[in-house]
């Protein structure tokens, strides 16, 4: 055979191992767990971190405020050194809107060793532990200023972790997809995230492969003392899959699923607002190695881009095999994209355009690795987190 069949035979094999040895990431039928309401509803201490977040809390903070929660629950919002007046925001919302009752803080910029939210995070976590005669809350519900809740959300999240046992229970929030741009990469995003990061491995009993979305984790209080969060990852960029690692590596038992009724109403309007949030944690998911970075780089090669070339190069060149084994590969690779792009209710004829979408990823991984070797890495509202060292033991 001829190179280019090698390469798409090499890739065609590739995609057989993705489609049926890799936990069926490709599926989106990881949804919330069984739900069981207990017999009496356990405290809730709702903790959201905020930079910079006045455009989205008037749509997100309200459905967060009016929560149809049977037990008792605090929302805590710490405002991270805002320059917009989104503590003095959050509180004028909590004034029109009523609800469960609003906490602002703001603790001050972060520690050395901290990155910005890990560090609202511990401020706001330390509150909640600290309030009231009650005693500390059993569940944590970690979320971001950009998320906004349907009524029953908590209620929904909190019996399913009772129904279980769970320890972590985190719902991947649907992203918006209004633009042109957003809706070529943002479900590839969620795809991709499977792809490395297959929920069904994540779910099951005695697993080794842990993560979480961080715009929506409730977390049971005692597993987060076991697991010394967020001290422990107090330095982790990618702090969600940090966060769910410290707490299966404790004992406890996590899940992640896609969200129904959870969604982030961040806009990404435009190709460069997409590339700075993924090219600010793409380097770090690489733990920062050229090495890994390189074998990334042909790994989505041969992986996404092979198929189609090598289906065209075979075509002009009457190379039977390159041809067949190419197309079939681009068939199985469209195939798996199509339940994604279901979930996000887009247009099934986005599906053959993953190698493209597969492009802009390798470019932005590769914009974050020399953004990293420029010293602007990790850069997100005005911080720059460099390459962490081990963090200080306390």
């Amino acid at each position: 055979m001829s190179a280019i069949a090698w390469i798409a035979v090499g890739s065609l094999a590739a995609w057989v191992w993705l489609l049926l040895g890799r936990g069926f990431f490709w599926r989106t039928d990881q949804r919330l767990p069984r739900r069981e309401e207990p017999d009496g509803w356990p405290d809730v201490a709702v903790v959201v971190p905020a930079r910079d977040e006045a455009g989205v809390l008037p749509v997100s903070l309200p459905s967060l405020l009016s929560q149809d929660y049977p037990g008792r629950a605090e929302i805590f919002l710490v405002d991270d050194g805002s320059q917009d007046g989104t503590g003095a925001l959050a509180r004028e919302l909590a004034r029109l809107h009523g609800g469960l009752p609003l906490t602002v803080v703001s603790p001050g910029a972060p520690e050395p060793g901290w990155t910005g939210k890990l560090w609202a995070l511990r401020h706001g976590i330390a509150l909640a532990r600290a309030r009231g005669p009650e005693g500390e809350p059993e569940y944590l519900l970690l979320t971001d200023a950009d998320i906004a809740h349907a009524p029953d959300s908590l209620r929904e999240l909190v019996a399913a972790a009772g129904a279980d046992g769970l320890d972590l229970v985190s719902q991947m929030a649907r992203l918006r997809v209004v633009s042109a741009w957003e809706r070529l990469v943002v479900p590839a995003f969620v795809y991709f995230f499977a792809q490395l990061y297959p929920f069904r491995w994540v779910n099951r009993a005695g697993a080794r492969t842990a993560a979480a979305a961080g715009g929506c984790v409730l977390l049971r209080n005692g597993a987060a003392a076991r697991a010394r969060v967020p001290d422990s990852i107090r330095q982790a960029v990618i702090d969600d899959v940090s966060l769910a690692a410290a707490v299966q590596r404790s004992g406890g038992g996590i899940w992640l699923g896609l969200a129904e009724r959870v969604d982030s109403v961040r806009p990404y309007p435009r190709l460069g607002d997409l590339w700075r949030m993924v090219s600010r944690s793409a380097y770090a998911q690489l733990r920062h190695s050229p090495s890994l970075l390189a074998g990334t780089v042909a790994g989505l090669a041969l992986v996404y881009l092979a198929p189609p070339l090598t289906l065209c190069a075979g075509l002009l060149s009457v190379d039977g095999t390159a041809a067949w084994a190419g197309g079939l590969a681009w068939a199985v690779m469209t195939a798996t994209y199509l339940p994604v792009l279901r979930y996000y209710r887009q247009p099934l004829w986005l599906a053959p355009a993953l190698p493209f979408t597969a492009v802009l990823y390798l470019l932005m991984t590769v914009g974050s690795a020399v953004q990293h070797y420029r010293g602007r890495g990790a850069a997100w509202k005005g911080r720059t987190y460099p390459r962490p060292e081990a963090a200080p033991e306390r």
